[in-house]
């Protein structure tokens, strides 16, 4: 019973963050359309229009440091907990067999990947904004 808790815990992390890293990206793409219908308006536009404009312009730049920062902040929250659990099992697995301590690391590291997947994402977003 407990062993499922601890897998659906595992899934449900892994879907939020991988759901959270996907609406990001989705948003960075869309950012540039936003901009180019904010654009498209002409030099002929009057007061009230630029103002809408300003204040659109504002919202997605809201929305793109939101968009950041979830990706980066789930994508460290998922590392943690991949390193956490991965850790476990391989301070387990060398105190067993001392001679796996190369593999073990390595696993680590890919685990710590998260992190820096979600960094790179919020860098895009913010090389967007």
């Amino acid at each position: 019973m407990e062993n499922a808790k601890k897998k659906f815990k595992r899934r449900l992390t892994a879907s939020i963050v991988i759901t959270v890293t996907v609406m990001a990206v989705i948003f960075m793409v869309n950012v540039p359309s936003l901009f180019a219908q904010e654009k498209a308006g002409g030099s002929a536009q009057e007061s009230g229009q630029a103002a809408q404009s300003e204040s659109v312009k504002a919202e997605v730049t809201k929305f793109a440091f939101i968009a950041a920062a979830l990706a980066f902040g789930f994508g460290a929250i998922g590392a943690g907990l991949a390193v956490g659990n991965v850790g476990a099992a391989a301070m387990g697995a060398i105190g067993e067999k001392p001679e796996i301590a190369g593999q073990a690391i390595i696993f680590v590291a890919l685990a710590e990947g998260l992190a820096i997947f979600g960094f790179i994402v919020a860098i895009l977003i913010l090389g967007r904004v």
